[in-house]
């Protein structure tokens, strides 16, 4: 049956909405635009695939280091509940992501719903925005299991040095690799996913069912620590949470301040659950598999995080995992279980993989549709014989190959977290906007007590948001800034949807 297209005026005439930097996209052509045949994705992907996907981006490295870190260093046992925190958000903003993407099954994720609800100019934002997100996040994370590598090879580091300049190499082979797996086909990504995920898998089961033998309910106490000011100089205000800056609680460890840090940061563990709806246009019967997909594979994950957080702190005392450099291989090292470190290690590396895989799959798949839309370079929308986007997953190779390859990234890691909580944001608020607009599409899943879970959502992402650095907040600000830039410059001149409604 056609769905008729309310947001077209009559003939030669535009609706307010489809005039100035507000105009939107409708979802009507959104799907007509999925159909052209220079840029056509093929759809392989089962909720099986998906759910794989899922799961094989979230559980990375952050279940064999992060945990073990903020533990030690902002949360103490409590990290568990930090897990729980962060994972309520992401379940309220995956809700919202499973209505839209069964409505909107299209590639770009929060781009093409903002696109469809709020207007170019805030797709562009968001879009902008995504391309932060999954860039670090590749580069970091191709950088950590580069360090991983040099666990597995004795302990040599995969870094060659010139004078000065440090080439990772280790992380500069991952992404070559995964880029070339790219280009053949999403099916076949899914099918080497599905073996990393089934590996690393198998070494949490491992490593949770030995850790619980060396559990003492002693460690577990007290579950929240009690706070411990930071006394950093000259940056201590950059650092500490905007939260902290604005109540006067200073950069603090521990306490309530720590366990909120604790859940902005560790959030950046269940980076990625959204990666799925950038696989929609990709996806047979999206209506249906999309939301099984999101919703089946952070389920699993926030079960494996609490349950491997829970082991970690029961095996050891918080205050013996303090330090950058603690893992969970340091809780089996006290405890004699040498040979832990380097079956965590062969883990991680599963891990790390496919993490870096779905990353870089979702990279290309919001800078497709940005092209499709002639926001970004039209010519980067071609899909190869393999129904791929091969030119735009060779020139996010090259970028990211270099960052990781050159660039020591830091604290930059935390760029990732504000980005996606702001991309939650807005699909959040998206889905009010669209039952309002369109309660005529068919939604092949729906969110529960709207507005009540969106708002709720909203409310759980800033305040997430609310509780990361002042340094991570001006970072943002500036990239906002440069993306404000480079729209009035080329995206709005080039627009389609532009060009379409001043034909008219």
């Amino acid at each position: 049956m056609a769905i008729s297209d309310p947001q077209s005026g009559a003939p030669g005439e535009l609706s307010p909405r489809e005039r100035g930097l507000f105009r939107t996209k409708s979802v009507e052509q959104s799907m007509r635009d999925t159909d052209e045949p220079d840029a056509k994705l093929r759809k392989d992907l089962t909720s099986w695939d998906l759910t794989i996907f899922g799961v094989a981006v979230v559980v990375g490295a952050g279940i064999f280091t992060l945990t073990a870190r903020t533990a030690g260093n902002l949360a103490g046992p409590a990290v568990s509940l930090a897990f729980v925190f962060a994972a309520v958000a992401c379940g309220l903003a995956a809700l919202c992501y499973a209505e839209f993407a069964s409505t909107v099954p299209v590639a770009g994720s929060a781009y093409t719903f903002s696109y469809a609800t709020f207007g170019e100019i805030v797709a562009w934002i968001i879009g902008w925005d995504l391309i932060l997100e999954f860039a670090l996040g590749t580069s970091v994370v191709a950088k950590g299991w580069s360090q991983y590598l040099g666990v597995v090879m004795g302990g040599r580091q995969p870094i060659w040095h010139f004078g000065s300049i440090k080439f990772d190499w280790g992380a500069v082979l991952l992404i070559a690799v995964l880029a070339v797996l790219l280009a053949l086909g999403t099916k076949l990504s899914s099918r080497v996913s599905a073996v990393a995920v089934a590996i690393k898998l198998a070494v949490i089961a491992l490593v949770v069912v030995v850790g619980a033998t060396y559990f003492k309910a002693s460690n577990l106490k007290p579950f929240i620590p009690e706070s411990v000011p930071n006394n950093d100089s000259g940056t201590g205000k950059l650092h500490q949470t905007l939260f902290q800056l604005v109540t006067g609680g200073g950069h603090s460890s521990f306490g309530w301040y720590g366990l909120l840090a604790a859940a902005s940061i560790v959030f950046f563990a269940f980076i990625g659950f959204d990666v799925v709806a950038t696989a929609a246009e990709e996806t047979k019967d999206p209506q249906r598999n999309v939301p099984r997909g999101i919703l089946g594979s952070l389920a699993i994950v926030t079960v494996l995080y609490v349950v491997v957080s829970l082991v970690l702190t029961g095996m050891v005392s918080y205050k013996d995992l303090q330090g950058d450099d603690a893992t969970l291989a340091t809780a089996f090292a006290i405890n004699g279980v040498t040979w832990a470190k380097n079956l965590i290690s062969i883990g991680a590396l599963a891990g790390l993989t496919t993490v870096v895989m779905v990353l870089f799959l979702g990279q290309t798949r919001v800078l497709f549709a940005m092209a499709r839309d002639g926001l970004m370079p039209r010519k980067l929308a071609k899909t190869g014989p393999k129904g791929t986007p091969v030119r735009i997953t060779v020139i996010v190779g090259v970028i990211c190959a270099v960052l990781a390859g050159f660039v020591d990234f830091g604290t930059l890691e935390e760029m990732v977290n504000i980005g996606t909580l702001f991309a939650f944001v807005l699909v959040s608020i998206g889905v009010v906007v669209l039952r309002r607009s369109r309660p005529d599409l068919p939604r092949g899943f729906r969110v529960p007590l709207v507005p009540l879970v969106p708002i709720l959502s909203v409310i759980a992402c800033a305040w997430l948001m609310f509780n990361l650095s002042v340094e991570t907040w001006l970072r943002f600000v500036i990239w906002m800034a440069i993306g404000f830039v480079i729209y009035f410059v080329y995206s709005r001149k080039h627009s389609l949807l532009g060009k379409a409604n001043a034909d008219r």
